[in-house]
């Protein structure tokens, strides 16, 4: 058997040993990745998908009803399932609830992978956002901690962040980022800095960042937000016990 059979060959196995459903999931995932489908197209009917697949129409079901919740796929009422316009926001959405349900560990993670991909964000924001954008990240800033509400103060707090990786233009860094940010953790980040009397520290993280996205400063930027990221990094090590 030659090398490329042999590695057709232990593809087909591969296949053979996945489970029925997630063989359709991938079988589907080919169609759109091979163009067969494109974003908005109309999806053969299950009886076709199943018949052209050599797989059970219960199985096909699971399979479509899967990649609906993972935004690769939309039902829409009397009119049959479409592919989506395959957005990385709606692609990724699943992914927000990583940072909203972890705990303990798992919470310090995020934080670790935020502190590697939000400082090269904001610096490569510092080169790219627009007078507008700067002037909305301004009035974002004046609502932070200046004698708000917690409330107020951590909604303007994850619009600041998800604004300047916004003002990168790459959607894809956006929604990973959204998915790494929880408004619940921030706000018990908020609420214990405040009980501790630290709620300046915060502020002036946030106008360090701005001062180095208004200089046009990349290295700054980069180094202003690894700073506050480690900040809340290192105030949730030291109350890890309060997180589970």
């Amino acid at each position: 058997m030659t090398i490329p059979e042999r590695v057709r060959s232990t593809e087909a196995d591969d296949a053979e040993r996945m489970p029925v459903t997630q063989r359709a999931i991938e079988r589907i995932k080919s169609m759109i990745a091979e163009g067969a489908l494109g974003p908005g197209q109309r999806l053969p009917t299950e009886r076709e998908l199943s018949a052209e697949m050599g797989l059970s129409r219960s199985s096909m079901r699971e399979a479509i009803r899967a990649l609906i919740t993972l935004g690769v796929l939309e039902a829409r009422h009397g009119a049959g399932v479409y592919v989506t316009a395959l957005r990385p926001a709606d692609l990724l959405e699943t992914f927000s609830v990583l940072a909203e349900i972890s705990h303990g560990q798992t919470l310090v993670e995020v934080l670790q992978v935020r502190r590697m991909l939000e400082p090269a964000a904001t610096a490569l924001a510092a080169a790219r956002a627009t007078d507008d954008q700067l002037r909305h990240l301004a009035g974002l800033l004046d609502r932070i901690g200046h004698g708000t509400s917690v409330g107020e103060t951590v909604s303007a707090d994850l619009t600041f962040h998800q604004a300047i990786v916004a003002s990168t233009n790459n959607a894809t860094l956006a929604a990973i980022n959204g998915g790494l940010s929880s408004h619940t953790f921030n706000a018990r980040v908020w609420r214990g800095h405040r009980e501790e009397g630290m709620t300046v520290r915060l502020r002036e993280d946030h106008e360090r960042i701005y001062r180095a996205l208004l200089a046009r400063d990349p290295d700054a930027a980069r180094a202003a937000a690894t700073m506050h990221i480690l900040e809340v990094e290192n105030w949730l090590c030291a109350h890890l016990d309060d997180f589970g």
